[in-house]
């Protein structure tokens, strides 16, 4: 093995309408990514690519005006996160929020934007 030389592993993350590739240091423990990845962005959802949950909270959010950060995941990348392998996973300013079924009580309580706003993933509303 060569000295000196750093290894790295591109993932794929989709934000809005793009995608980007965002370069992981393999020395970084899979824990530490996903903190730093909910860190980073203010609005993050793990996902499964055919998951239909996935699909809805993704629209939900979209629906809001909230362009969040999607990071699809297969199947041993998901034992690996820690939201005991529940997709969807969405993480807003830091922090777990859940899965589909928390997202829409959050809606639906009207607790929702408000977080979004705080978080800094939705600009506070504008009242004429």
């Amino acid at each position: 093995m060569m000295q000196g030389v750093q290894h790295q592993v591109r993932l794929e993350l989709t934000t809005g309408a793009s995608t980007s590739p965002l370069a992981i240091d393999v020395a970084e423990s899979t824990e530490e990514r996903i903190q730093r990845l909910v860190t980073e962005n203010p609005a993050v959802i793990f996902s499964r690519p055919s998951c239909c949950m996935c699909h809805v909270m993704r629209n939900l959010l979209h629906t809001i005006g909230v362009h969040p950060t999607v990071i699809e995941l297969d199947e041993a990348e998901i034992a690996a996160i820690p939201v005991s392998g529940e997709t969807p996973a969405l993480f807003v300013g830091g922090t777990r929020i859940g899965g589909l079924e928390s997202l829409v009580g959050l809606h639906l309580s009207n607790r929702l934007v408000p977080l979004l706003v705080d978080a800094g993933a939705l600009s506070a509303p504008v009242w004429v």
